[in-house]
């Protein structure tokens, strides 16, 4: 049983990561000429850069993709600081968009999609449809590979030993833990979101497992853009800080209330299957995130300025 579970598990997994990157490269490729502009012409205020943020991590299908970009324009000083946090938090709005997708069982087309962007990248004649071509096929192999990755779980159903795990899941700090582990590991928050959304589907796991597994997921993806700060302008490093300490009061918010957001999500999600109320829960989470951090923006910008003051310009003597 461990074979026929394991083997086409990791092999969906690495599909679906591979998928993942791929797909936002594409998407860089395409949007990178005038991306520059756009983030810095419509981040004038907090609204328009939540906004802004949300609208390309919908197009990029990566938070973490837009928030290491905004590291790197902020270092470059084509960004301020206050521009990147409206970025970030839209940025956390906008990857809720990829659970709401994969939650509605796309995965049976994922050849339909695979065949089309493949004629296109080997039959376009234009460099606009090869690059259609590649989103297009991009989106199919990440249906796909989530599609493996449910199929691959359907046998632990039957494991008595696998079922009692995933219920001690639903204590918020357990999840929240494995959450935040396999999050570190892979390296995507999606990828984790979208494999409890597919043991969802299977009936794998409970809504409380489920949200509490995603709250953690939110916490491991603050990995990756710490780590691309490292070493960079003390604007750059608050742009990472800020992303931390979002994330993280969030989600200490989320544990201090659990029970109430879980009826919160059951209360909009009435008669949905569980996929869909965990999807529902991964938007609910981070929209009121957002909604409850915009009147504490000037105390908290104001507040990592104090602890990363700009350096001093060092006076030179004649």
């Amino acid at each position: 049983m461990l074979e026929s579970v394991l083997l086409p598990l990791i092999g969906g997994l690495v599909l679906f990561l591979y998928a993942l990157n791929y797909l936002s490269d594409s998407l860089t490729d395409v949007a990178s000429d005038k991306l520059n502009f756009y983030l810095d012409k419509f981040t004038g205020n907090l609204f328009t850069g939540i906004v802004s943020g949300t609208i390309i991590t919908v197009l990029l299908d990566s938070s973490s993709a837009v928030i290491i970009m905004t590291i790197a324009l902020v270092k470059a000083r084509a960004l301020t600081f206050r521009q990147a946090i409206g970025i970030i938090m839209g940025a956390n709005i906008g990857t809720t968009i990829s659970s709401q997708i994969i939650a509605l069982d796309v995965g049976k087309y994922s050849s339909v999609l695979m065949a089309a962007g493949f004629l296109l990248l080997m039959l376009g004649k234009k460099p606009v449809f090869k690059n259609i071509g590649r989103v297009i096929l991009g989106f199919g192999l990440i249906f796909f590979g989530l599609y493996l990755v449910e199929e691959s779980v359907e046998p632990l159903k039957q494991n008595t030993g696998f079922t009692k795990w995933m219920l001690a899941l639903e204590s918020p700090l357990k999840g929240v833990g494995i959450g935040a582990l396999v999050t570190l590991i892979i390296q995507s928050s999606s990828a984790t979101v979208g494999m409890v959304i597919a043991l969802g589907a299977k009936k794998l796991l409970t809504i409380q497992a489920g949200i509490a597994i995603m709250l953690g997921a939110e916490l491991g993806t603050c990995s990756d853009t710490l780590l691309a700060s490292i070493g960079k302008s003390r604007q750059a490093i608050k742009t990472g800080l800020f992303h931390l300490f979002f994330n993280l009061v969030s989600i200490i918010l989320g544990l201090l209330l659990f029970d109430y957001f879980v009826q919160l999500v059951l209360a909009i999600s009435a008669g949905a299957p569980l996929e869909r109320k965990i999807a529902n829960a991964h938007v609910a989470f981070n929209l009121i995130g957002v909604l409850f951090f915009i009147p504490w923006v000037p105390l908290i910008e104001k507040m990592i300025n104090k602890i990363i003051p700009e350096e001093q310009p060092v006076a030179i003597n004649n």
